[in-house]
């Protein structure tokens, strides 16, 4: 039993060698990013030249490459930016946090 729970921390559920938790917030927050930029683009150009989607696609794949790269080195980045999540929503101090 004991066995089994060290090994669920120590190899995090992963896509395409990222994080799980890291892989879905990449994607959300640059699909919220292009959502923008998409939306801005219409009202400015008044819809004549809208942002190509192309560019959402590349942008998640560089950057989902160099997380895998990051992970690689660090399997626990997600586990460690999720326990810094939590202490912040928990107003603990920086110094603590850190």
């Amino acid at each position: 039993m004991k066995q089994q729970v060290l090994k669920a921390l120590a190899n995090p559920a992963h896509i395409f060698y990222v994080p799980y938790s890291l892989a879905v917030l990449n994607f959300v927050i640059q699909f919220l990013i292009w959502i923008v930029l998409f939306v801005a683009s219409l009202i400015i150009t008044k819809g004549a030249n809208p942002v190509n989607p192309m560019f959402f696609l590349i942008s998640v794949i560089i950057v989902h490459s160099i997380m895998a790269i990051y992970s690689k080195r660090d399997p626990q980045v997600g586990q460690i930016i999720t326990a810094k999540i939590q202490l912040l929503k928990r107003k603990i101090p920086g110094k603590l946090a850190a």
